[in-house]
């Protein structure tokens, strides 16, 4: 079995990347794809491509003859909102690219796109499921979801064995992107284990989905090797994840860290909360049905993103 893993020295993509050489049975070859030097496993297994994943040679020499493919490189959120272009490029015409280089080479070729939980509207209803309306009003959302659609439609066709997985917040990224706007999340993971002070944009009672590192990239790894006929025509649909509110998620975090010094306030800011504090129940039904995975509990979530 060869798999390639494109955005390999990204947060989840590194995760994975171990995951996949440790314990993927039949592994003979795991490519690993970014525009970054990613981490030398010293294993035979393991080939390294540095470069643009659009590039019609890199493909090639990285993807032919892959049975399975996880896309997780983009331009994320305030990334894609700055800068349209390059978001376009790589979030469509790139990820499309591929999409049509993987059909021509071997349709049978498995491919875990990650798409994302920005596809529904805001704001959402009291109960999201697998069945709510898409309506993105960000632009990362709304290119993941043409490319949802993409991906679909190639799998209807017989063109891809594609799948489409939407993660929640992923936890924690030390040191997160300041250009996302949900960077706060991340960063209040390690102002508290390191006792320094954060200041929250949200209510202590905003609440919103989240899941830790590990979980996420299981997940993908689960999708790679899930067999087509379990997936039939459910190819795009939310992973499953912890509804939290931030208070219930600190509290969390001073059970794992009892003697840190950091105080965590909290000064709403109305355009976050709407964004990324007022989410709803969550009801994953698909992805349950199919073996992905979800964090016990906050304890477990916290427990997991430090691991």
């Amino acid at each position: 079995m060869q798999i390639a893993i494109i955005g390999a020295g990204g947060f989840v993509g590194q995760r994975l990347a171990r995951i996949m050489l440790q314990e993927t049975v039949g592994l003979e070859r795991l490519v690993l794809v970014d525009q970054i030097e990613v981490e030398d496993f010293a294993a035979r297994r393991v080939e390294r491509f540095v470069g643009d994943f659009s590039e019609p040679d890199l493909m090639r020499k990285a993807l032919l003859g892959v049975d399975k493919v996880i896309l997780l490189a983009a331009i994320l959120g305030g990334g894609a909102e700055s800068n349209y272009s390059l978001a376009r490029k790589v979030n469509v015409d790139a990820t499309l690219d591929l999409f049509e280089f993987l059909r021509d080479a071997n349709p049978a070729t498995r491919l875990v796109f990650a798409s994302t939980i920005a596809v529904f509207a805001k704001p959402m209803p009291s109960l999201v499921t697998d069945t709510t309306p898409t309506g993105p009003s960000m632009i990362y959302g709304a290119q993941k979801l043409m490319m949802e659609v993409a991906l679909s439609n190639f799998a209807t066709r017989g063109w891809l064995d594609g799948v489409s997985l939407r993660p929640s917040g992923v936890m924690a990224r030390d040191g997160a992107d300041a250009r996302l706007r949900t960077a706060f999340m991340s960063r209040v993971f390690y102002s508290v284990m390191r006792g320094e002070d954060i200041v929250l944009p949200v209510h202590p009672h905003s609440r919103t989905w989240l899941t830790s590192v590990d979980c996420v990239a299981r997940n993908f790894a689960h999708g790679a090797m899930i067999e087509s006929a379990m997936l039939g025509k459910d190819r795009a649909f939310t992973l499953p994840a912890l509804v939290l509110s931030f208070e219930e998620l600190v509290a969390a975090l001073f059970r794992k860290f009892p003697d840190s010094r950091s105080r965590v306030t909290y000064a709403p800011d109305e355009e976050i909360v709407a964004l990324f504090g007022s989410y709803p129940d969550l009801e994953t039904p698909i992805a349950d049905r199919l073996g992905f995975q979800r964090d016990a509990d906050a304890d477990a979530l916290v427990a997991r993103a430090f691991s």
